[in-house]
C-alpha cells in the first residue's frame, strides 16, 4: 500500500502541511501517516545522565494525546477521508520522518518553519534535513497566506502601531 508520510505539529504551518498530505493521499488512493517526533523534555543527554525525568513512558504517553489532540483539531470526528496511522517516534523530526518514509514510493510531506535568521540559527531546518536525506519524493509546503497576515497583526500589536483601516478594505 502506498503511504503519505507527514510531520505533525500543532503550528499554523504544520495545520497546513497536515491538510495538504491528506489532500495527497486522497488523490494518490494512499493511506496517511501522521508522525509526531518527541524527544525527553531535557533532551537525549539529560535522560541518559539522569539529570531529567527517567520515565521515557510518560514522555511517550503525552506525544500520544498530543497527537491525538491534533489529529482531531485538524479533522474532528470525520478524519481525514483517508485511512490514517498515528505514529510518536523518540527522536528529532526529520531524522524520525526520514525513518519512516523510507520506502522509495512513499511520498513524505513537510511544512516550512518560520523563516527568519534567529529561528535559522537555533533550529535546523526540518524540510531541508528530509530533502537532504529522504529515499522518496519529499513535498515541502509552503504556510498558508493567513499566517503571514496572522504574524503581521501580531506584530503591530506587540508594537502597539494603530489599525490602518485601509487594510479592512481588501
Amino acid at each position: 500500500m502506498r503511504r503519505v508520510v507527514v510531520g505533525v505539529t500543532e503550528t499554523p504551518g504544520g495545520m497546513t502541511a497536515l491538510h495538504r498530505a491528506a489532500a495527497e493521499a486522497r488523490v494518490r488512493d494512499a493511506e496517511l501517516w501522521a508522525v509526531l517526533a518527541w524527544q525527553p523534555p531535557s533532551g537525549e543527554i539529560g535522560s541518559r545522565n539522569g539529570c531529567g525525568p527517567s520515565d521515557p513512558a510518560e514522555h511517550r504517553a503525552a506525544a500520544v494525546e498530543r497527537l491525538r489532540d491534533v489529529l482531531a483539531t485538524a479533522f474532528g470526528t470525520a478524519g481525514p477521508g483517508v485511512a490514517l496511522a498515528g505514529l510518536t517516534v523518540r527522536g528529532t523530526p526529520g531524522a524520525a520522518l526520514v525513518g519512516v518514509a523510507h520506502e522509495p514510493e512513499d511520498l513524505l510531506v513537510v511544512g516550512t518553519g518560520p523563516r527568519t535568521v534567529f529561528h535559522r540559527l537555533v533550529r535546523p531546518s526540518v524540510a531541508r534535513y528530509c530533502l537532504v536525506h529522504a529515499a522518496c519524493p519529499v513535498l515541502v509546503v509552503p504556510p498558508s497566506p493567513l499566517q503571514a497576515e496572522l504574524e503581521a497583526v501580531h506584530r503591530r500589536n506587540f508594537w502597539r502601531r494603530p489599525l490602518d483601516l485601509g487594510e479592512l478594505s481588501a
